[in-house]
This record gives structure tokens, sequence and C-alpha cells, in this order.
């Protein structure tokens, strides 16, 4: 049944957005009967930022791929304490996932979903999630999201809710080939003259604003890259430290466990101590009368 299940769930997560609930129900009324009834019509419509990843994945697997590659290569990094390839790797995540949103911001343009900055913001952090924390990726590769995500790369991330089913994990989503518009174009040479030179005059005016922006967001995203990896580096020494300090904890039980038996072996010790004391004692007074 979760083969099957998630085959549905593969079909129905590929829907647009509004199509989503009304074909879910129609789903689970044909199942009726079933074992698939019940957990098809428990599906859950995915958020706005969940659908757009899961648009993503099916219409544009390639960068998918990329993102999660280079999150596997920037946790490799992370665990080895390369410092000057963790920057690196940083910096490549913060420009690939910018772009990926972009290109996400696109396909849903395309699907005639408008993507607002908040929205953005939440499938930008689900990206970066991906490449955070390895589950994290296993549930944006399923394309069964049904919130979006958020990691930091040291906790546990719960995905109970996350995912249309927890089998979802493992599970790789079906391309989708992007079905091209139907243009119908009427030339018109005078209106493209018009226009080419309007975009040109916009490229023109716009150059120089162009790479004053580019240099300030070069320099914000080393300042950031710079954090970010000081930030990891300082989380893996923290760790380091906790295990430190259980160690050293173990051994301090250790220690009093053997300072308890030392103080009961010197009791003993003091006891037998007295004890040959007063037997000499007594000697000694016995020979100092016999010696009389």
């Amino acid at each position: 049944m979760t083969a099957e299940l998630l085959e549905i769930a593969d079909e129905l997560y590929a829907l647009p957005l509004a199509d989503f609930t009304p074909a879910r129900d129609a789903r689970a009324k044909e199942l009726k009967g079933t074992d698939l009834a019940a957990p098809v019509k428990k599906l859950k419509k995915p958020s706005l930022a969940a659908w757009v990843v899961n648009l993503l994945v099916r219409r544009d697997a390639e960068q998918i791929t990329q993102v999660l590659e280079l999150g596997a290569a920037l946790r490799q990094a992370a665990e080895g304490m390369a410092g000057e390839e963790l920057r690196a790797l940083t910096r490549q995540r913060r420009q690939l996932t910018a772009a990926v949103t972009t290109g996400a911001r696109h396909l849903a343009s395309e699907q005639g979903v408008r993507v607002t900055p908040a929205v953005a913001d939440q499938v930008e952090a689900t990206l970066t999630a991906a490449m955070l924390d390895a589950r994290c990726a296993e549930a944006v590769r399923s394309g069964l999201l049904v919130t979006a995500l958020s990691a930091t790369g040291v906790d546990e991330v719960d995905l109970t809710a996350a995912v249309a089913t927890p089998d979802a994990l493992g599970f790789t989503a079906s391309a989708v080939e992007p079905t091209p518009p139907e243009l119908h174009l009427v030339p018109d040479p005078e209106a493209d003259e018009k226009a080419l030179a309007a975009a040109r005059e916009r490229v023109s005016v716009t150059e120089s604003a162009l790479a004053d922006a580019r240099t300030a967001l070069a320099q914000a995203d080393a300042t950031v890259d710079d954090l970010e990896a000081r930030t990891l580096q300082l989380q893996a020494e923290i760790e380091e430290l906790k295990r430190r300090l259980a160690d050293l904890e173990t051994a301090s039980e250790d220690a009093d466990d053997e300072l308890s038996e030392a103080e009961d072996a010197r009791s003993e010790a003091q006891d037998a101590l007295d004890a040959a004391a007063r037997e000499h004692d007594r000697a000694t007074e016995a020979l100092a009368r016999l010696g009389r």
C-alpha cells in the first residue's frame, strides 16, 4: 500500500495548487472501500512555499540536484572543519539558493501563481535547510512537502508534519516536463525597434547602479559567509567541549568512588594501628612489671 499511496501522492502534489483539494477528494472517493481511501483523504494541501518547492523539484530537477550536491559538500566540509573550503562553499550556497529561488518564482508565475517576497524567503529557507540537513534534503527531493522547512545544521529537524507521509523520505518525485505556452505573434517591426531602443537605454542607465549593487552584495556576502563559517566552527567547538565535559564528569564520578574506597581503607588502617598501639602498651606494661 505504501508504494501505491506514494504514487497517488506524487500525482496530486504535482497538480496546480488550486486543483489539489478537489483532486484529492475525488481520488479518495474513487478508492472508497479500499485501504487507500483514508490515507489519500488525509493528504494535506501544501502551503504556497511548499508547493513552489515541489514544483521546482519536478520542473527543474537539475537545479535541485546542484543544490543537494553542494549541500552534501558543505556538510562534509563542516565536519572536517576545513575553514577556507567551508567559506567558499557557504558563499556558493547563498548564491545558488538565491538563484534557484528566483527560478522557482518564475516557474510559479508561469502557473499563474504570484510568489510574494515573504513566500520567496520561505522557499529559500527550505532550500537552505536541504543543504544543511541530509533528512531535509530527502524531504525536498520527495516533492511531497506540505510545509516550508528551516534548519540550523546542528539540531535535528522534526519532519513528521513537513511531508505528506513519513514514507516520503527516500522517495523521489517524478519529473514533469514544462508545457511551453502557445504563442501567437504578430510581426510589428516598428514596435520591435522602439522596444529594442527602450531596452538598450534602460540597460545603459542601470549599468552603474547594477555594478554598485553587485559590489555591495559581494561585500555583504563575504561578511555573512565569514560569520556563518565562524558560527559553524564555534558550534563544533561547543560540541567538543560538551563531549569533554561529559568525559570529565565521568572521571570525577570515578575519582569520587576511588576516594570513598581509599577513605574506608584509611579508616581500617587507623583502627588496626590503634589496636596495635594498645597491644604494645599492654605488652610494655607487662614487661615492666616482670622487670621489677
